[in-house]
């Protein structure tokens, strides 16, 4: 295909960014966007030359790929309409709300073969790129992410809002099924879990310890990995990442000297990388960087946590 024909469903907060990426990119046409208030799917329309929708299902036909970012209770039906009919699509996290929904979303993309992606975003983040051949067998992991209440993203719990993100990379590093999880949370302004606390054991003996929180006065997105020999830090908020690991020599008898190295990944747009790998997927016919299984995966343990997180609050 010369021109990719492309679509937004849901143009809130997020969706808006989505959009404006299509519309910028070479070769790719901007067909339209749908929300269910009409009056915002028309401004992001009129910003961005192209005509607005409030139905999806007006598009199939017209479209060969869309970034479906609606509400997460409408995932399922939106992105079942577009995969049935052969259209690639692009998810936002989490994938449904169900793993049930998500089989069957797997299920249709490779029936009709179409690129099925969800929208983990951290997997763009330079840092974790940058992480490369540094990452060896981790043997613990600790993950902190908290940020300051917003009302968008409470139709879910924070697992599910934040915490999902650091499942998703740490099950991607880690390459082992989950064997264990012990977690305690509490709703806070919401009727959900607005902070939580997960501990994940994994069968080839890692252990993550993941904190997740909407209710904080500040903004940190970090994660600490230690395996044999080192210790690396991620600070996906300001993009830097330091790796401590044994050098050569002693700094004291029996105490190996300590080599520390400390980059700064500077600005990158995680949202354009993504949406160009989806699209770099679509044209090349390869699999997707974060696939339909693996969003899955994220998403049943995220659930596994909300189930130890009702043993601890009936």
């Amino acid at each position: 295909m010369s021109v990719l024909r492309t679509a937004v469903i849901g143009v809130g907060y997020l969706g808006n960014f989505h959009a404006q990426k299509y519309a910028a990119i070479p070769d790719v046409e901007l067909v339209g966007v749908v929300d269910s208030d009409q009056k915002r799917a028309a401004e992001i329309a009129a910003a961005l030359g192209t005509t607005a929708y409030s139905d999806h299902r007006d598009l199939i036909g017209k479209v060969d790929a869309v970034s479906v970012v609606v509400p997460t209770q409408y995932h399922h039906t939106v992105a079942r309409d577009f995969l049935a009919a052969g259209v690639h699509v692009l998810i936002e996290k989490p994938i449904t709300v169900t793993t049930a929904e998500a089989d069957e979303l797997i299920a249709l993309a490779e029936m009709h073969k179409v690129v099925f992606q969800v929208g983990h975003l951290e997997r763009f983040n330079p840092v974790l790129v940058a992480l490369g051949d540094i990452l060896h067998e981790p043997l613990f992991i600790e993950s902190v992410r908290i940020a300051p209440f917003k009302p968008r993203g409470t139709d879910v719990n924070v697992v599910l809002d934040l915490m999902i993100h650091d499942i998703d990379i740490i099950q991607h590093i880690v390459g082992s099924p989950v064997e264990h999880i012990d977690a305690v949370g509490a709703p806070v302004f919401t009727g959900e879990e607005d902070i939580a606390n997960a501990r994940i054991v994994f069968k080839n003996g890692c252990v993550a310890n993941v904190t997740a929180s909407r209710i904080s006065l500040k903004s940190e997105r970090k994660m600490r990995i230690f395996q044999r020999d080192a210790y690396i830090t991620l600070d996906f908020q300001n993009r830097k990442l330091l790796v401590a690991q044994k050098g050569s020599g002693e700094l004291f008898p029996g105490i190996p000297n300590v080599k520390v190295v400390e980059r700064e990944l500077g600005q990158a747009d995680a949202l354009k990388n993504e949406i160009e790998s989806f699209i770099e997927a679509i044209r090349e016919g390869k699999q997707p960087q974060v696939s339909g299984r693996e969003g899955k995966m994220a998403l049943e343990t995220a659930l596994k946590i909300n189930v130890s997180l009702k043993r601890t609050h009936p």
